[in-house]
């Protein structure tokens, strides 16, 4: 059976953004880079209207920045943002943590294994974007069933504006078997209900990508 098309975003906005987080997170446009409204406009067929509106987005996630009389860039990687942006997330996604292990029923922790199993076969493939995006739903199948929806829009908008670093880090294949093997120990904690192991292996999983990522970006 032929597989299933990603669904196209309902609004013109919602797809130029979701678009132009595409292209940023693969790489297809690099940091530094002038993004020409026209151009992009054309090649994703909307008008600049929602192209504007997506920019304004991104912009507020650091993901790209505006320069006066040159327009807007991809953002550079920066260790500084992304250390800042880490420790925010630590202490939300704590927050978040500790009272999904509350609340969550057991309908999370069967959504986690399915979203882990995912992030392995797109990892075996090499296929880092539906790597990251099936990343991305593992951590929100827990972080969500916080139950606090205002906390949950908060560690989105962080984790959007660090998909970039994401690719770079998933890009090693020795890092990928480590976020494997990290998502099995948060799996098996949350399992068990233990809230203080699972804060742990969430710490330790966004340490060793910091790690490995202030080396590539000391080396740049």
């Amino acid at each position: 059976m032929a597989g299933t098309l990603p669904k196209r975003p309902p609004t013109a906005q919602a797809f130029a953004l979701a678009e132009l987080r595409r292209m940023i997170i693969a790489g297809e446009v690099q940091p530094g880079e002038p993004l020409r409204q026209d151009a992009l406009a054309e090649r994703l067929g909307v008008s600049r209207v929602p192209l504007r509106e997506a920019f304004k987005i991104l912009e507020g996630e650091g993901q790209i920045v505006y320069e006066p009389h040159r327009g807007f860039k991809v953002a550079r990687l920066s260790l500084a943002d992304l250390l800042e942006t880490y420790r925010i997330r630590q202490l939300l996604e704590t927050e978040a943590a500790y009272a999904a292990v509350k609340r969550a029923d057991g309908s999370v922790l069967q959504a986690m294994k399915d979203a882990a199993r995912e992030v392995e076969a797109a990892s075996a493939a090499a296929d880092i974007l539906p790597m990251t995006e099936a990343n991305r739903r593992f951590h929100f199948v827990l972080l969500s069933a916080s139950g606090m929806p205002r906390l949950d829009r908060l560690i989105q908008v962080l984790w959007d504006a660090t998909d970039t670093y994401r690719f770079v880090y998933y890009g090693v294949p020795t890092n990928r078997h480590l976020v494997e093997e990290e998502h099995n120990l948060i799996i098996d904690a949350f399992a068990d209900r233990d809230a203080d192991r699972l804060v742990k292996h969430l710490d330790d999983h966004r340490d060793h990508a910091v790690n490995a990522l202030r080396k590539f970006l000391d080396a740049k």
